[in-house]
């Protein structure tokens, strides 16, 4: 039985499913699959089972999620530990959506990382908000930035709300576009295919059906799209207001917007999280940080951009 094995079994349970636990640990369905094996085979017990619903634990996987939860968060600590002994940075992993990292999570990492004079090192990646309660709580990853997270139940997180915005539609001056806006062409980037965002949230309450979006890798390149007259793009107002300002885009009048947007940090309660972690919140109190989170970012490098996960599953 080992740590990986444990990690695979709470995160298939946590988010119901082998696929999802897959994507979330950035490894194949297969590897998962396999470490899932392994330890029902050591246990000498089903621990899940697939349900009309999902997947359904056991007796025997109720009694060990706890244990197994505490475990891999042991061994995140132990790690962090003996790492910190022998005088490497504390590792620090913030994940969020996908508009957050291209935006704000380069100039917040580069900025926090500047502040802890080498002794934390920042990694940032992307992912969504049905894995993120589930990495934070597991210390796979240090904070999460989007949405409230507070209420997944059966998981202690903090949310603590750190930035306000208004999500906006967006269109080329003088687009005109026939009928209601859910026949609209919708303009939209990764964000919309996850069901938790702010994003989609505006276009179910839009009705817009499926068939009318067109996703785009990121926000920018829906926002080059948009200008170019090929439809309309829902953004928060201040990441696009350069574009806005050049009258590139402009505000369009469409129920329900502007919609308030809240980001919240979401991390484990304060006698659980690292160092580096109650660094990192107490720094996004700064005005340094409202200014990095208020004005539109370059994206995260290459060098600190990670999966929100990064361990083998088959050890």
């Amino acid at each position: 039985m080992t740590l990986t094995q444990l990690s695979a079994f709470v995160l298939v349970a946590r988010l119901g499913s082998v696929k999802a636990a897959a994507d979330a640990l950035s490894v194949s369905e297969p590897a998962v699959s396999q470490a899932i094996a392994a330890l029902r085979k050591y246990l000498g017990d089903p621990l899940l089972t697939r349900g009309g619903t999902g997947m359904v634990m056991t007796a025997g996987g109720n009694r060990l999620l706890t244990i197994a939860a505490q475990m891999v968060a042991l061994g995140a600590e132990a790690e962090a530990a003996v790492r910190s002994a022998n005088g490497a940075p504390e590792p620090l992993r913030l994940i969020g959506s996908n508009t957050v990292v291209e935006f704000a999570g380069g100039p917040l990492a580069d900025a926090f990382g500047a502040r802890s004079s080498g002794t934390v090192e920042v990694s940032v990646g992307v992912a969504v908000t049905s894995e993120m309660a589930a990495l934070v709580s597991q210390r796979l990853a240090d904070a999460a930035l989007g949405p409230d997270l507070s209420g997944q139940r059966g998981i202690p997180l903090v949310s603590e709300p750190v930035f306000r915005s208004r999500m906006v539609v967006l269109g080329a001056p003088g687009a005109r576009f026939r009928g209601s806006p859910r026949q609209w062409p919708w303009l939209v980037d990764a964000d919309a295919t996850d069901p938790g965002s702010d994003v989609a949230r505006l276009l179910r309450a839009l009705g817009v059906p499926e068939s009318r979006m067109r996703v785009f890798p990121h926000q920018t390149a829906a926002w080059d799209a948009a200008a170019g007259g090929a439809g309309v793009t829902p953004s928060l107002a201040h990441l696009a207001v350069h574009r806005t300002r050049r009258r590139e885009l402009v505000p369009l009048d469409v129920p329900g917007t502007p919609m308030e947007v809240v980001w919240f940090v979401t991390m484990l309660p304060i006698d659980r999280r690292s160092a580096g972690a109650g660094s990192l919140r107490n720094f996004l109190s700064t005005p340094e940080a409202m200014r990095l989170l208020r004005e539109p970012g370059a994206g995260v490098s290459p060098s600190r951009f990670r999966p929100p996960v990064y361990v083998t599953i088959w050890n």
